[in-house]
């Protein structure tokens, strides 16, 4: 993490950052191609406004790719840099910006350079699925860390050793990683806070308006409610062990039995409130995580069939293709070619 210089007061209060003369804390920021701007910018415009709101460097920062010229993000820009991964040095963090399809792509410049980074005790972040590079160096054995909860289950089932969270961002010792979007703004918040103090954080937050610094336990997603549109607590309780039961598939009556409602019940509950049967909202979560394990990882698509609920390939198959439209090879293809591609 970024150390924070000087010591607490008396009290567990913070002292703030020493004198002007205080070099700048340098980070570096590796784009990897189709980064997410959204992330990369919660990342880098806190620490602008930290030095605008204390009037002098707090921190400098430079861009990075693996070959030093311009990254394309996902939304289309593209960004210059200054140099490739390989002449990275004298950091004090590195800091991962990934993106779309982060698994497809060759990182194996950027994790030399993160290794060796690492050697010299530079500390290491990543933002939005930057994590899956840090995972994928074993820069984050024996680390607690986090992503954005649409590539948890992946990183989970590539990773399985790795402490995976569904906070909004981890700090740990000086590995720091985050959900991506903004709740980078809050991870860079947090450790400008730990580096200069309250007054600072603060008015960086007045400046980003926004409103307040997250808590790391936050949850990631809207709370069903909200994302449903539905208050029924029945419903929302239901939807909830669906989600939480995705590789072993409770039945309509198990289901209904553990809400205290008959399967009648609850059936005429989720057409009423979502317009549909229970047993399709249940299927269409379970394509749903198939379809991101598919687009995130290279497991055997009869290992993402089980882990999804399917008893057989070719059932999942058949009911992948009646959903979506298209196989499930072809989407696999197509999430590889950055394309849609049609069954």
């Amino acid at each position: 993490m970024l150390q924070k210089p000087g010591t607490a007061k008396a009290g567990g209060g913070h002292r703030p950052s020493a004198g002007a003369d205080e070099k700048p804390r340098t980070i570096g920021f590796m784009l990897v191609p189709d980064f997410s701007m959204i992330a990369f910018a919660s990342a880098i415009e806190p620490l602008r406004l930290a030095n605008r709101a204390s009037g002098r460097a707090l921190y400098a920062w430079q861009l990075y790719s693996a070959d030093g010229r311009p990254v394309t993000a996902s939304n289309g820009v593209e960004v210059s840099v200054g140099l490739p991964y390989s002449k990275a040095q004298g950091l004090s963090v590195a800091i991962v910006c990934g993106g779309v399809d982060v698994q497809a792509i060759d990182h194996r410049e950027l994790m030399a350079a993160l290794r060796r980074l690492a050697s010299f005790g530079t500390g290491l972040g990543a933002v939005c699925t930057g994590t899956y590079v840090l995972a994928k160096a074993g820069l984050l054995a024996g680390y607690q860390a986090t992503i954005h909860w649409e590539n948890h289950s992946s990183l989970a089932a590539e990773f399985p050793d790795l402490d995976l969270s569904q906070e909004l961002f981890e700090i740990d010792r000086n590995r720091f990683t985050c959900a991506g979007g903004t709740s980078a703004v809050d991870m860079m918040l947090s450790l400008i806070l730990r580096d200069h103090g309250p007054d600072i954080a603060s008015e960086v937050t007045d400046q980003l308006i926004h409103h307040r610094v997250r808590e790391a336990d936050e949850r990631q997603r809207m709370d069903l409610r909200t994302r449903l549109g539905v208050a029924h607590p029945k419903v929302l309780g239901v939807v909830a062990m669906m989600e939480a039961s995705i590789e072993r598939p409770l039945s309509c009556a198990a289901l209904a039995q553990r809400a205290g409602c008959s399967t009648r019940q609850l059936e005429r509950l989720f057409v009423r409130y979502l317009g549909h049967s229970p047993t399709r909202h249940y299927l269409t979560l379970r394509l749903e995580r198939a379809r991101d394990l598919l687009r995130q990882t290279s497991r055997p698509v009869l290992d993402i069939a089980i882990a999804c609920g399917f008893v057989s390939a070719s059932h999942f198959s058949k009911s992948y293709v009646e959903h979506f439209g298209r196989t499930p090879s072809a989407e696999r293809k197509g999430a590889r070619l950055g394309t849609s591609v049609a069954a």
